[in-house]
C-alpha cells in the first residue's frame, strides 16, 4: 500500500489548485483522476481561452443556502492573488464585458500554470484510475482499479453533474452520503430555459435573436443579452437567472430596459401617427420579435390609431414580458451544479468536514455556486488553495 501525507480525488481546478498548494507546503500528494487528462473543463471554458477569474468577486456573486460561507476562502485566497499567479507565469489575458479575464491564446496556459508546482514538488499525478472504495480506519484507505493508496488527510474535488459527456459523474456526492454527510439535492444551474407547447412554438420562430435584456426571477435581476433557441431561451442572462429559477417559476423579461417606452410610442404617435406601429417597434427591436409580440394587433395599425390605454398595455408587455419554462436542459449543457455538500457540515476556516477529521470538500462539490463570468473558477483556485493550505497545517 503506497502512503501519502494527501490524496486528492479530482483533477479539475480546485483539485489541481489544492495539490500543488499542499505539495508547496512540503506534503507529499497523490492526485487521482478517472479522465484521461487534467483541468477539462478548464480546457474547454471560454471558447478554449478560459474565463480564469473575474476582477469583480465578492459573496454576492455566488449562490448558496449559507450565503457568508464563501467569505473566508475568497479572502484568504482573492481574485488578485489569482491574477498575480498568472501574470508571474507570463499568460498574456484580456478583459471583457463585466469584468471577465480570459487568456489571450489557450486554455491550456492555464492548466500548464497549474501542474508546474505540482511537478516541481514532485505530486504524483494517477489519471485513468477509477476509485472503487473509500474507508477511513486510522488513516483514509482508497482503493482503485490501479492499486491501493493510504493517506492521513482526503481531499474529494470531483466537482458536479453538470456536463456529464466531459467525464462529470456522482461520485463524490455518494462518498459524502457514505460519511454521513449532508448533500443540498444537486440541479443543474447556468442553463438554457426549454418550453412546451405554443410557447416553444413561437419562440422557435425567433431562434438566432440575440437582444440585450433585464431578466427576473425570485428577487433576482440579470442584464446582459438573452439568446432565442430552438428549444427555448440561452444567453447570459438566462443562464444567470436559471440558477434561481425553480419548477413552476414563471420568468419576467424586460425587452427595453434602457428605453421608457409608453413615453417613446406617444411620442411617435404625435410625430409619426401613419407610421405602422410594427414599423416603429423595429426600430427598437429585430423584426420577427416585433411580429411575434404584436401578433395581437392589426398588421396596419398605425401609431394614431392606437389609444393611450392601448399604448401603456404594449408597454407592459415590452418591459414585463412573462414566460413560465417547462424546464431547463439539464446537466447536459449545464456549466454548473447548484447544491452539493451542505455548508454546514464544513469549516469555511479549512473545507474541512466536521464531522469526518481529515475528509475535506472543495470546487463544485460544495453547495456555493457562482455566478456566469469566472466566478466558479475563482471558488475553484480560493477553496482549493485554502484546503491545500489546511491539510498542510498551516491554518
Amino acid at each position: 500500500m503506497d502512503s501519502y501525507d494527501v490524496i486528492v480525488i479530482g483533477a479539475g481546478a480546485a483539485g489541481l489548485m489544492c495539490a500543488g498548494t499542499a505539495a508547496t507546503c512540503g506534503k507529499s500528494v497523490l492526485l487521482l483522476d478517472h479522465a484521461e487528462k487534467v483541468g477539462k473543463k478548464i480546457l474547454i471554458s471560454g471558447g478554449g481561452r478560459s474565463n480564469f477569474t473575474n476582477r469583480s468577486v465578492t459573496a454576492a456573486n455566488y449562490l448558496s443556502h449559507n450565503p457568508h460561507f464563501c467569505k473566508s476562502a475568497l479572502s484568504r485566497y482573492t481574485a488578485a492573488d489569482f491574477i498575480t499567479m498568472v501574470e508571474e507565469a507570463g499568460i498574456a489575458y484580456h478583459e471583457r464585458d463585466h469584468g471577465q479575464l480570459f487568456c489571450d491564446e489557450s486554455a491550456k496556459q492555464i492548466v500548464e500554470m497549474l501542474l508546474r508546482p505540482c511537478r516541481e514538488h514532485s505530486v504524483k499525478i494517477q489519471l485513468q484510475t477509477t476509485v472503487t472504495d473509500v474507508r477511513k480506519n486510522d488513516h483514509f484507505e482508497v482503493t482503485t482499479d490501479r492499486g491501493l493508496f493510504q493517506a492521513e488527510s482526503l481531499v474529494i474535488a470531483t466537482g458536479g453533474l453538470s456536463i456529464p459527456k466531459m467525464g462529470a459523474t456522482a461520485f463524490g456526492l455518494k462518498l459524502a452520503e457514505q460519511f454521513g454527510v449532508k448533500i443540498i439535492p444537486p440541479v443543474a444551474g447556468l442553463a438554457p430555459f426549454t418550453f412546451t407547447g405554443r410557447e416553444k412554438e413561437a419562440l422557435q420562430t425567433l431562434a438566432g435573436i440575440s437582444v440585450d435584456v433585464a431578466v427576473r426571477c425570485r428577487g433576482k435581476l440579470f442584464r446582459e443579452a438573452m439568446l432565442f433557441t430552438h428549444r427555448g431561451l440561452s444567453g447570459p442572462a438566462i443562464l444567470q437567472i436559471s440558477s434561481y429559477w425553480q419548477p413552476g417559476d414563471e420568468v419576467e423579461i424586460d425587452l427595453l430596459p434602457e428605453q421608457e417606452i409608453t413615453t417613446f410610442l406617444k411620442l411617435k404617435k404625435l410625430s409619426r401617427p401613419l407610421a405602422q406601429l410594427s414599423t416603429v417597434l423595429a426600430e427598437l427591436l429585430p423584426k420577427r420579435l416585433v411580429q411575434l409580440l404584436t401578433s395581437g394587433y392589426i398588421d396596419e395599425t398605425r401609431m394614431q390609431q392606437l389609444s393611450d390605454k392601448q399604448i401603456e398595455q404594449l408597454a407592459d408587455q415590452l418591459h414585463h414580458w412573462r414566460l413560465k419554462p417547462n424546464g431547463t436542459e439539464g446537466y447536459r449543457t449545464a456549466e454548473v451544479t447548484v447544491g452539493g455538500v451542505d455548508t454546514n457540515e464544513l469549516s469555511s476556516k479549512t473545507m474541512a468536514c466536521r464531522k469526518v477529521p481529515g475528509l475535506y470538500f472543495i470546487g463544485e462539490m460544495v453547495d456555493v455556486t457562482g455566478h456566469l463570468g469566472g466566478f466558479n473558477f475563482q471558488w475553484a483556485w480560493s477553496s482549493g488553495y485554502t484546503a491545500g493550505l489546511a491539510v498542510a497545517g498551516l491554518i
